[in-house]
């Protein structure tokens, strides 16, 4: 428990599974009084995600939304509960393609779901925590920002560099206002999203090449978060830390 989180609301966008179901059971862990859980297609792990919150003492809040196109983010904005922390993790690579291959379509729902709703859901959560003098906004990058992503990933890539990007714009205006904005930038984690993208070849090919020998756990992933939401990360201002078991060094 953190005396810090005590009687705090999160929200957490892609919530219903992975890095998202992680964070939001450790945010209910570590003492936040109430979490609301985001998710799109998949409401059974909305729901389980809701009950491991509630297992830990806080109130879950079970909240549907498509961030992948700009009417399903306004929409969602308006019924955006207020909230002292604000995780930005929905997200996807959507499908891979190649250059020749990539649709307009393909690369708006991409750049929609990855960049897009982080900025305007930010933009939206962002007055009321300046009212209030406090508040972390949590946005997910990734490593693929760093490298440009694997094959048919471009794009993906190039939205979580935005992310990054505009990290470091929101910490620079909300600084001053007592409102702490940082990123996450996972390597490789062994969860749904590499199930769906990612072959057991293209995994375990990473696997020899990281040097702590072994993919990141949702955990891994969701215990920075919750660093960064902590007064341990009081004085961290525009940052994206890697995670990625020294991934990035090779």
């Amino acid at each position: 428990m953190l005396a810090e989180l005590k009687g705090k609301t999160a929200l957490v966008t892609g919530a219903s599974r992975g890095i998202g179901a992680a964070t939001a059971v450790a945010l209910a862990k570590a003492g936040c009084a109430r979490v609301a859980i985001h998710y799109n297609s998949y409401p059974e792990g909305a729901h389980e995600a809701a009950a491991a919150v509630k297992a830990a003492g806080a109130v879950a809040d079970v909240l549907q939304g498509d961030l992948g196109t700009p009417a399903g983010i306004r929409a969602f904005r308006e019924r955006m509960p207020e909230a002292d922390i604000l995780i930005n993790n929905a997200g996807s690579l959507v499908q891979r393609a190649a250059l020749t291959d990539f649709s307009e379509e393909l690369f708006d729902r991409v750049m929609d779901l990855n960049f897009r709703s982080a900025w305007f859901l930010a933009q939206q959560a962002a007055p009321a925590m300046v009212r209030n003098g406090c508040g972390v906004i949590v946005n997910l990058s990734s490593i693929a920002a760093r490298n440009g992503g694997g094959p048919g990933a471009s794009i993906y890539a190039a939205s979580k560099a935005a992310v990054a990007c505009a990290t470091k714009g929101m910490a620079k205006e909300l600084a001053p206002k007592g409102v702490r904005v940082n990123a996450v930038s996972p390597g490789t984690v062994d969860n749904h999203f590499h199930q769906v993208f990612s072959t057991r070849e293209m995994l375990d090919n990473v696997i020899r090449q990281t040097p702590a020998g072994r993919l990141a756990t949702d955990e891994d992933i969701a215990d920075v978060i919750l660093f960064l939401c902590s007064d341990a990360g009081r004085y961290v201002h525009g940052q994206t830390i890697e995670i990625n078991g020294g991934m990035f060094m090779v």
